[in-house]
């Protein structure tokens, strides 16, 4: 009785502490792939948004001027004013 006791009762503590152990380690890697696919989808939304602009870049190059031009100025937007025209003149 006394064996079971003292080789009993430090097993079951060992089980309790290491199931304990193992659930954390568990959550822990849950949490590290729920970032994981975070970050993937991150990526990957980064990746279309440089296919689009690596797109856009060929069809500059294989484009005639004129045309490139007038797309370039279209992406641009409408003209900024700029800091030196006072503010008094109307014109943009």
């Amino acid at each position: 009785m006394v064996a079971l006791i003292v080789i009993g009762l430090p097993v079951m503590f060992l089980m309790i502490l290491a199931n304990r152990f193992f659930k954390f380690r568990e959550k822990q890697l849950e949490v590290e792939a729920m970032n994981a696919a975070e970050k993937a989808a991150q990526y990957a939304a980064r990746s279309g948004e440089l296919e689009d602009r690596v797109r856009v870049l060929e069809q500059i190059v294989t484009d005639g001027g004129a045309q490139t031009a007038a797309q370039i100025e279209a992406l641009r937007g409408p003209p900024a004013r700029h800091a030196n025209v006072p503010a008094s003149d109307p014109t943009p």
